[in-house]
């Protein structure tokens, strides 16, 4: 039986992803998926760089906007949402993109994962939790590096919540967490578009990127999350730019202070999604995100 055609456009933040998807899903009669999990955030518009509403209006998208900042969705609620969308788009005869930057969000979807069976322990969670209170999520993360180095790779240091779930899973099985995702066939004909930029290149756009965010109210945008009374320590509040305008907010450090952490940050996590994409990996066709024509070539040609 062949198995139907799924567009997956991956590559680093500031990349050109969202363009690129939607003058393609144009091309092709498609719909978009996010698999951005910093997209799923009601009222997290600037700080996320979220399409803009002419963007959306273009091409149907989905998995945007979905829950509250308060609200979390788990890595198998996001894979059962994204497969049954992906089901509904085929139904309608069109054709699906997946696009993102969040790798295991990605890779749940296409290599059909299945988590580790770990039934939460809210008494090793709350220790855990305890720990990072203490001693601070850095030392937290270290601990899971000891213990497990491919799967602490694999994480941003900022998202401790992963960290304690990946420490749960480690102390409850005595198992490596990175041992434990099994992942089958994937149930699509992946075509697999990378879009990759030279580092310096890359580095400017997240640059001008981050100023335009400020230009574009983003401390606005976290002054209203905080005045609907989001705490600042939920874990979307961790998002990179959030933070940083907290301490704006709070007089710790001054606008560029914050722009200069947060070009910090941003770099370190672009070398972390490479961690789930490599431009080695013979699956993925690399492409500079300039090579429009080019790549819906490639996609003509493989679909």
């Amino acid at each position: 039986m062949t198995k139907p055609p799924l567009i997956l456009i991956i590559g680093p933040t500031a990349v050109g992803k969202t363009e690129l998807a939607i003058k393609l899903a144009e091309k092709f009669n498609g719909e978009i998926i996010s698999a951005d999990s910093r997209l799923f955030y009601k009222g997290m518009d600037v700080g996320t760089a979220k399409p803009s509403e002419a963007e959306l209006k273009r091409v149907p998208h989905h998995l945007i906007d979905i829950v509250q900042p308060d609200e979390t969705l788990s890595l198998a609620v996001f894979q059962q949402k994204a497969s049954e969308i992906i089901q509904d788009i085929y139904k309608r005869n069109k054709l699906p993109f997946l696009v993102g930057g969040t790798g295991q969000y990605v890779r749940a979807v296409t290599e059909g994962w299945t988590p580790p069976e770990v039934t939460p322990n809210a008494e090793l969670r709350n220790v855990l939790e305890q720990m990072k209170e203490e001693r601070g999520k850095e030392w937290l993360y270290e601990k899971l590096k000891f213990l497990d180095a491919e799967a602490a790779e694999k994480i941003d240091l900022r998202n401790y919540r992963r960290t304690i779930r990946a420490l749960e899973v480690i102390f409850t099985t005595g198992k490596k967490f990175s041992a434990q995702r099994s992942k089958g066939d994937s149930p699509y004909h992946l075509i697999s578009i990378g879009l990759t930029r030279p580092r310096e290149e890359l580095y400017k756009r997240v640059d001008e990127r981050i100023e335009a965010m400020f230009a574009n109210g983003l401390i606005d945008e976290v002054k209203s999350l905080l005045d609907k009374g989001y705490s600042p320590t939920l874990p979307s509040m961790s998002a990179i730019g959030y933070r940083e305008c907290m301490g704006v907010i709070k007089g710790q450090m001054s606008i560029e202070q914050a722009k200069v952490e947060m070009r910090r940050v941003t770099r370190i996590f672009v070398r972390r999604q490479a961690n789930w994409f490599k431009e080695s990996d013979e699956s993925i066709k690399w492409f500079h995100p300039n090579d429009e024509k080019e790549i819906e070539e490639y996609i003509r040609k493989v679909l």
